[in-house]
């Protein structure tokens, strides 16, 4: 088993999405046999740890699940433990999901190029 770092990414969604759009970026540990495990395993913990809730203005908050946009190998020993996180708030949330979405098919592409090379 190899020991990974995962960048999840997350965008926060309140009431009628009139704030300015936020991000929650999180740095995970991953244990898997190759990249393309720990790739797999880490969307899936994205996508399971995805939440919603009511804040104190009764208004709707959810955390959604964007993607996995960094994939490091490292050699720790700590599965699935939260390393970072940041929130981000842009004033262009497309603009941002565009960059989100390429650094993740640059990651998906290196990884399965790396896997036909060996």
């Amino acid at each position: 088993m190899e020991w990974y770092i995962a960048k999840i990414v997350y965008r926060i969604l309140v009431g009628d999405h009139d704030v300015k759009a936020q991000f929650n970026e999180q740095l995970r540990l991953i244990t898997a046999d190759d990249a393309t495990a720990a790739l797999n395993k880490a969307a899936a913990l994205g996508k399971q740890e995805q939440f919603s809730f009511y804040n104190n203005n009764q208004q709707l908050v959810e955390w959604k699940f964007i993607d996995v946009t960094e994939l490091i190998l490292l050699n720790l020993r700590m599965d699935g433990a939260e390393v970072y996180s940041t929130i981000k708030e842009v004033g262009h949330a497309e603009l941002y999901l565009n960059l989100i979405n390429d650094h993740s098919s640059k990651l998906n592409n290196s990884i399965c190029n790396s896997l036909v090379l060996n």
